[in-house]
């Protein structure tokens, strides 16, 4: 986002606020430059307040102000929030969605002509600037748009540029993937737990585990097996706890639970897709 581009955001819950702060904090856009609408009043002052950006009592006036539109609200509502912008849509205004399920074929309709939109799919640990964002641009939407949106969510982790067929792929993995994480982090702390560790030092020891653990995958580039073989000593103690993990069915559970997580995402947009056509 250039410095001189009009942003504004709809919705100021966690991810809407947190896409604010990142791109003020980044230098992508002036604070003067960016507004916030959002049905809680209170909610959508204080954010303004924190960050010393303009606020709009409406989705309409926030519309006549931008020139780029997130939409950081529930799916449930896209319908009223595409309507009340819609007189303010066209080839002059790019609208960037990061509501689950909702696709870019229904947003275009529900706006005027030639408006252009990307679609998103970030998930929670963007919170903390290291989360994982697919984007899928629409029909009318440029390599520009995408090089804009890329940039926004680059200020909170990582970003891939994919086919919109894939999203639902994505929210599987990425989306509802921190929630599996969370569970194998309690897991481990808990066994620490059983083999005598304090909570505190357990749960701690736990996270940071898997926080190194990915940042070595992330900073090597090596194959993850690779990097599993290296902590493995012949006849020592982590392939004994990795026969345990076979055992169980660790890897086709993990692949059940994002196939399941994708299929229910399937699902829901089928389902929001009838509502809002």
């Amino acid at each position: 986002m250039t410095e001189t581009r009009r942003i504004g955001v709809i919705g100021g819950g966690v991810m809407g606020s947190t896409l604010l702060e990142a791109m003020i904090a980044a230098g992508a856009a002036e604070p003067a430059n960016m507004m916030v609408a959002d049905s809680h009043r209170g909610q959508r002052d204080a954010v303004a307040e924190r960050l010393g950006i303009q606020t709009a009592d409406t989705n309409e006036e926030l519309a006549a102000f931008a020139d780029v539109i997130i939409v950081a609200t529930k799916p449930q509502v896209f319908d009223r929030v595409l309507a009340a912008i819609k007189p303010h849509s066209g080839p002059d205004l790019l609208v960037v969605s990061i509501a689950a399920g909702v696709p870019i074929r229904v947003m275009e309709a529900l706006l005027a002509p030639g408006t252009r939109v990307v679609r998103t799919m970030p998930n929670t640990p963007a919170q903390v600037r290291a989360g994982a964002t697919a984007i899928a641009a629409g029909t009318h939407a440029t390599d520009a748009d995408l090089a804009e949106v890329s940039a926004l969510f680059d200020s909170v982790g990582v970003v891939e540029i994919l086919d919109e067929s894939a999203l639902d792929a994505v929210t599987g993995l990425s989306g509802s993937g921190p929630a599996f994480v969370f569970v194998i982090i309690e897991a481990l702390a808990d066994a620490g737990v059983k083999v005598g560790l304090h909570r505190r030092s357990a749960q701690r020891l736990a996270a940071q585990t898997v926080l190194g653990a990915a940042q070595l995958l992330l900073e090597t580039g090596e194959h993850p097996g690779r990097l599993k073989d290296r902590v493995c000593s012949p006849g020592g103690t982590t392939i004994a706890g990795l026969h345990v993990l076979e055992a169980g069915g660790l890897r086709t559970t993990m692949m059940d639970a994002v196939e399941a997580a994708t299929n229910r995402s399937r699902e829901l947009g089928a389902e929001i897709e009838k509502k809002l056509a």
